[in-house]
C-alpha cells in the first residue's frame, strides 16, 4: 500500500516536471515566435519599411512660405499647410501637455511602453491604449491609412512598433516630439503646430498660453472629432481633460487648473487658404513669379522645384503692417461709398450702369456669362451653348458677396454676375521710391468673388493724374519754374499740327476761365487749358517718351495732344513707379516684389538686383514735385489738410476717414476720368509712394456726377487713412519732412522770391510761344 503511495507520488511528480517543461518550451516557443516574428516584420516581409536614410530624412510635403519684409509670414503655397518649427519654439507647457495627456512615460522608454502595452492587454484597451508619441509618430510618418482588417491592423501595429524603437535609437526625444508636433494634421489646412496656432489662435506657437496648448493637444485624440470651428463644446470637453492630466502628474496645480477650466473656449480663427487671409491679390503674383521662376531655374539634378512641396522661403517686400493698413483702409472707404453708390442706383433702370440702354447693359452681361467659370466648365463638359446659356437663368443655390460677409441665397447665375458687377472696386500700391520696394499691394475688394488683380493687370483711364508728365516735359525743355504765368483762356490746337484731323479745343471743369495763373496753381487745380498750351509747345511724342523711360507700357498710347488730359489707360503699378521717379530725384528704379527665394535649408536660390535708369535731371523732379505740393496745399487734395473744396458739402458724406490733418509736405496729384469712371490719387512723401484707384468693374458702372466720381471723392480717403495709420505707427518711419532740394537749384520754387526777380517782366518771353 505504501508502495503505491510512494509509485503515484512520483508519478505526479514527473507530470508536474513534464507540465512545467512544457510551459517553458511553449514559452521560450512563444518568445522565440514574437522575436522571429519582430524580426520578419523589421526585414520587411510583411510589407516594406522605411530604409535608414528616410528615417533620417523623411519625404514630407512642405508649404512655401512668403514672409514680409518684417519678418511675417503672409501667405503659403501648399498641398499640405506645413512649416516646421524647432524645439526650442515650443512652450514648455505645450510639451508637457503632450507627455501628460499622451504618454506619461514617454522619457523612461525606449519606444515601447511596457507597463502600458500589458495594461492594455489585460483589459482590453478598457483603460487607455498603449501607443506612445514615438509609436504615433511612426503611424503618422511612414504607414498606411489604419486597416479596418483585425489581422492587418496588427500588422501594422507590429510595423509601427518596429519602427518606434527605431526612431528612438535615431533621434533624440525633443526631436521626436518635434517632429510629432510638425506633422500632425489639426484639419482646417493646419497641417503641423506652426500652422495650427497660426490659424486657430492667430500666433506662432511660441506664444501659445496653457490653455491654447490643451486645446490643440487635446485634438490629438481625433482631430476630426474635436475640430474647435464645428464641435467648440466638445473641444473644450476634451481641453479639460488635458488640463485635468496635467494637474494629476502636477505640470500644474489644482488651483491653476480649477481657473483655466473655467476660460471659455476663445478661438480667433483665421485661415490661410488661398483665397483668404492677407495680401490675396499680391500672393497670387508671387504663385505666377515663383512658377515663371521655376521654370527658368531648374535644380543641380535638372529637375524642377515645386513650390506646393518643396518648403522653399520666398522673401518678399510687402510690410505685412503696411499691407494691413492699406486693406483697411480700402475696405472702410470703399463699403461706406458703396452706401452712396447704390443710393444713387435705387431708380435708374440700368443700374449698377449708367448712361447706357438695355442693349449696351445686356450686351455687357452676356459678355461677362460667357467669361464665367460656369460657362468654361459647361463647355468643357461638351454642352450646347443653348443649354449652357439656360442654366444662367435658373435659380440655384450660391454664395455671393456683400461688405457685411458673404450670403447663402438663392437666385440665377445671370443675376448674380449683375449682383456683383454692382460693386465699386479698388486697386492701390505702396512703394518706397529710392529702393522699388514695394509695401503694399491691393488688388481688389475680396480676392474670392474678384480675382481679376487690377494693380498690375487693370488698366484704366487716368485723368488728371497724367499732367505731372507734360509739366515734367515742359520744365525739361523750357526750364519752367512753378511761378510762371499763363492766360487761362480758351486754347485751340489746330487741325494739322501734331497730326490732329480737326482743331482740339479741350475745356475746363465747370467752364471756368479768365486771368493769368502760375504753373503751380494750374496744377493744383487741374485747369485743362493750361495742359493744352503745355503740350502743344513740348509735343506728345517727348512726353510718350518720357513716361515710356519711367516704366510704363506706350505701345497703346497715341502720339495726341489729348493724352495731357489722360485718356489714356494705366495700371496702377506703372503710375507709382512712374511717379517715383519725381520723388527719387529723377532716377526710376523697377517696383520690387520678391527680394530672395531660399529652399528649406536656407540655401540662397535667387537675389533681386535692382533695375535703375537716369531719367530726367535731379532739378526736374524737384520742380516737378513742388508743383505736386500745390495740390495738397492749395488745389484738388486741400482736403488732406483738413479744408474742403467749395461745394463740399454735397459729398462730405461720401468720404470717409475726414479731417485728416496732416501737416506735413504732401505731393500728389487727383485724376477723373470721363463720365466720372475713374477715380485717381497719386501721394507722395519722400520715401513712400503710393497710388490709388476707384472705380467700377465696367466703365458703364459710375456715379452721375463729378461731385462723388472725382478721384478726390472716391480715391483720396483711402490714401488719406492709410497714411494716418502708417504715421502712427512710429515703427514703419514713413517721412515727414520735406522733399530733398537740390544744391545749385537754378530754378525757383518760392513763387514769392519768383516775383521779386521778376517784378519788371510784364509778359511772357516770346520763347514760349503759347
Amino acid at each position: 500500500m505504501a508502495t503505491k503511495k510512494v509509485s503515484a507520488k512520483k508519478k505526479k511528480q514527473k507530470d508536474v516536471s513534464r507540465h512545467i517543461r512544457t510551459f517553458w518550451k511553449l514559452f521560450a516557443g512563444f518568445i522565440l515566435f514574437i522575436v522571429l516574428f519582430f524580426l520578419l516584420a523589421s526585414w520587411g516581409a510583411f510589407g516594406s519599411l522605411p530604409d535608414e536614410t528616410s528615417l533620417e530624412n523623411p519625404e514630407k510635403n512642405l508649404a512655401t512660405e512668403i514672409i514680409s519684409s518684417d519678418g511675417n509670414t503672409i501667405g503659403k503655397f501648399y498641398k499640405e499647410n506645413r512649416t516646421p518649427v524647432p524645439y526650442s519654439v515650443l512652450p514648455d507647457h505645450l510639451v508637457n501637455a503632450l507627455i501628460a495627456t499622451e504618454d506619461v512615460r514617454f522619457y523612461d522608454h525606449s519606444g515601447i511602453d511596457g507597463k502600458g502595452t500589458i495594461r492594455a492587454i489585460a483589459f482590453l484597451g478598457s483603460r487607455g491604449g498603449a501607443s506612445t508619441i514615438s509609436q504615433q509618430l511612426a503611424k503618422l510618418f511612414f504607414t498606411e491609412q489604419v486597416s479596418r482588417n483585425k489581422f492587418q491592423r496588427g500588422l501594422q501595429k507590429v510595423k509601427e512598433w518596429v519602427i518606434a524603437t527605431r526612431l528612438e535609437r535615431r533621434y533624440t526625444k525633443e526631436e521626436i516630439i518635434t517632429m510629432y508636433f510638425n506633422e500632425y494634421d489639426f484639419v482646417n489646412q493646419a497641417v503641423g503646430i506652426e500652422s495650427a496656432a497660426h490659424i486657430y489662435f492667430d500666433k506662432p506657437p511660441s506664444e501659445l498660453n496653457t490653455v491654447e496648448s490643451a486645446t490643440l493637444v487635446g485634438m490629438f485624440k481625433n482631430a476630426s472629432l474635436y475640430n474647435p470651428i464645428r464641435n467648440p463644446v466638445g473641444v473644450t470637453n476634451r481641453r479639460n481633460v488635458v488640463l485635468s492630466q496635467m494637474e494629476k502628474y502636477d505640470f500644474i496645480s489644482e488651483s491653476v487648473m480649477d481657473s483655466l477650466k473655467a476660460t471659455p473656449l476663445e478661438i480667433k480663427f483665421t485661415p490661410q487658404g488661398h483665397d483668404e487671409g492677407s495680401a490675396t491679390y499680391f500672393r497670387e503674383y508671387a504663385r505666377h513669379f515663383m512658377e515663371d521662376w521655376i521654370r527658368e531655374n531648374p535644380k543641380s539634378d535638372g529637375s524642377r522645384y515645386n513650390i506646393y512641396e518643396d518648403g522653399l522661403k520666398v522673401y518678399v517686400t510687402i510690410d505685412s503692417k503696411m499691407q494691413e493698413y492699406a486693406e483697411e483702409a480700402v475696405e472702410k472707404h470703399i463699403s461706406h461709398l458703396q452706401e452712396t453708390f447704390d443710393d444713387q442706383n435705387k431708380n435708374n433702370k440700368t443700374a449698377p450702369f449708367r448712361g447706357i440702354t438695355e442693349a449696351e447693359t445686356k450686351k455687357i452681361l452676356n459678355s461677362a456669362m460667357r467669361k464665367s467659370d460656369r460657362w468654361r466648365i459647361m463647355e468643357k463638359q461638351g454642352k450646347e451653348e443653348e443649354e449652357i446659356i439656360a442654366s444662367f437663368k435658373k435659380k440655384v443655390p450660391m454664395r455671393i458677396f456683400s461688405w457685411k460677409g458673404d450670403i447663402d441665397t438663392i437666385m440665377t447665375p445671370m443675376d448674380s454676375i449683375r449682383h456683383h458687377k454692382s460693386f465699386l472696386q479698388a486697386a492701390m500700391m505702396s512703394m518706397t521710391p529710392q529702393t522699388g520696394e514695394v509695401k503694399a499691394w491691393v488688388g481688389g475688394i475680396d480676392y474670392k468673388h474678384y480675382k481679376y488683380d487690377m494693380v498690375k493687370k487693370g488698366r484704366r483711364q487716368i485723368g488728371s493724374t497724367f499732367k505731372p508728365f507734360v509739366y515734367a516735359t515742359a520744365i525739361d525743355q523750357m526750364h519752367m519754374s512753378p511761378c510762371d504765368t499763363l492766360p487761362n483762356t480758351l486754347y485751340t490746337i489746330p487741325e494739322g499740327r501734331h497730326h490732329l484731323l480737326k482743331p482740339w479745343t479741350p475745356r475746363n471743369s465747370g467752364n471756368r476761365y479768365g486771368g493769368m495763373v502760375t504753373l503751380k496753381h494750374a496744377l493744383a487745380n487741374s485747369i485743362n487749358t493750361i495742359t493744352a498750351r503745355l503740350i502743344d509747345r513740348v509735343g506728345p511724342e517727348p512726353v510718350i517718351d518720357l513716361i515710356k523711360k519711367m516704366g510704363i507700357n506706350t505701345e497703346k498710347i497715341p502720339p495726341a495732344p489729348s493724352i495731357a488730359l489722360g485718356t489714356a489707360d494705366i495700371s496702377v503699378y506703372e503710375m507709382v513707379g512712374a511717379y517715383s521717379t519725381f520723388a527719387n530725384h529723377g532716377v526710376y528704379v523697377e517696383p520690387i516684389l520678391i527680394q530672395r527665394i531660399e529652399d528649406k535649408n536656407g540655401t540662397v536660390l535667387y537675389q533681386n538686383v535692382p533695375k535703375t535708369k537716369d531719367v530726367i535731371s535731379e532739378e526736374t523732379a524737384y520742380v516737378t514735385v513742388s508743383l505736386m505740393e500745390g495740390v495738397t496745399q492749395s488745389g484738388t487734395g486741400t482736403r488732406l489738410r483738413g479744408t474742403w473744396a467749395t461745394g463740399s458739402p454735397l459729398y462730405k458724406k461720401a468720404v470717409t476717414g475726414y479731417p485728416y490733418d496732416f501737416k506735413n509736405p504732401i505731393a500728389g496729384k487727383t485724376g477723373t476720368s470721363q463720365n466720372n469712371s475713374d477715380g485717381w490719387f497719386m501721394g507722395m512723401v519722400p520715401n513712400l509712394v503710393t497710388g490709388v484707384w476707384v472705380g467700377g468693374d465696367d466703365r458703364a458702372t459710375h456715379f452721375a456726377s463729378t461731385a462723388y466720381g472725382q478721384g478726390a471723392t472716391m480715391a483720396l480717403p483711402i490714401w488719406g487713412m492709410y497714411m494716418k495709420s502708417c504715421y502712427a505707427d512710429e515703427t514703419l518711419n514713413v517721412s515727414t519732412g520735406n522733399f530733398e532740394r537740390p544744391e545749385n537749384l537754378s530754378i525757383e520754387t518760392d513763387c514769392e522770391k519768383w516775383r521779386e526777380k521778376n517784378k519788371d517782366v510784364e509778359e511772357i518771353p516770346d520763347e514760349f510761344d503759347f
